[in-house]
């Protein structure tokens, strides 16, 4: 009788392998089978893995998606039935906008043990790599999180127009003059901050700081690609986190 083997969907944070937890590089090196997307740490992982683990690119791009999400369902849960220790390794973090939580029902529906190793979503990490944090003191106490398939809804327009929000979009880099030309359109003031952030943590890493009123020009200028990430909010403004300095005592002044 052949043993139930499990699948462990394991979040590969937003890029370098050294930004991956304990736990995961534990399971990666425990694995019989690695199935990968193209972003995150996978390159750099799948080159040092053992010959014998067999090793499955599921990646997809902007518009072309070689294998189906049901397909990727049914490897994990195959592999798994056959009684090998399955890793599914994402990008960022498998809850948030990875389709994690679909991989999850699919184990659960054939009875395969099945568990999920967080890692930093790109959403708050990326930013970071620019020094911007999502929330800040003074500046903004939420942030909100989309992708640019969804357009720009009521809830996103709204915490977009909120300077206590931050808002921040994944995926948009196709959708980026239209997201603009709504925000605009809807009395956002061009001058609201934002920030691009391609290929965040990574040597090549390419940023940008501009506003809503030159996002789109900036973008075409810059050659903007995916992956990035998208800021829009007070916090994206340069200098924020700029030291603090005490203005000049006059001229003869006396201290206390």
């Amino acid at each position: 009788m052949t043993m139930l083997g499990r699948v462990d969907l394991v979040g590969g944070g937003p890029g370098p392998a050294d930004l991956m937890t304990v736990r995961a590089a534990r399971l990666i090196a425990e694995a019989d089978v690695i199935v990968f997307d193209r972003l995150g740490p996978a390159a750099e992982i799948v080159q040092g893995l053992d010959p014998r683990v067999l090793v499955i690119d599921v990646g997809k791009q902007p518009g072309h998606h070689p294998v189906p999400q049901e397909e990727i369902n049914r490897l994990l849960v195959m592999h798994a039935a056959a009684g090998r220790r399955v890793v599914r390794l994402k990008g960022g973090d498998p809850f948030v906008f990875g389709r994690g939580a679909e991989e999850m029902q699919a184990c659960l529906v054939a009875g395969v043990p099945v568990d999920v190793t967080p890692a930093p979503s790109s959403a708050i990490a990326v930013p970071q790599a620019l020094g911007i944090p999502l929330t800040h003191r003074g500046t903004a106490a939420a942030f909100h999180v989309t992708t640019g398939h969804r357009g720009i809804d009521a809830t996103t327009l709204t915490a977009i127009a909120d300077p206590q929000v931050t808002t921040v979009i994944l995926m948009g880099v196709t959708a980026l003059p239209r997201l603009v030309d709504t925000a605009l359109r809807h009395g956002i003031a061009p001058g609201t901050p934002m920030a691009f952030i391609e290929n965040g943590h990574t040597r090549q890493q390419r940023s940008i700081r501009t506003t809503l009123g030159s996002a789109a020009a900036d973008a075409r200028t810059m050659g903007l690609r995916n992956p990035a990430v998208i800021v829009i909010g007070d916090v994206a403004r340069a200098g924020l986190l700029a030291p603090v300095r005490p203005s000049p005592e006059p001229v003869g002044a006396v201290s206390a």
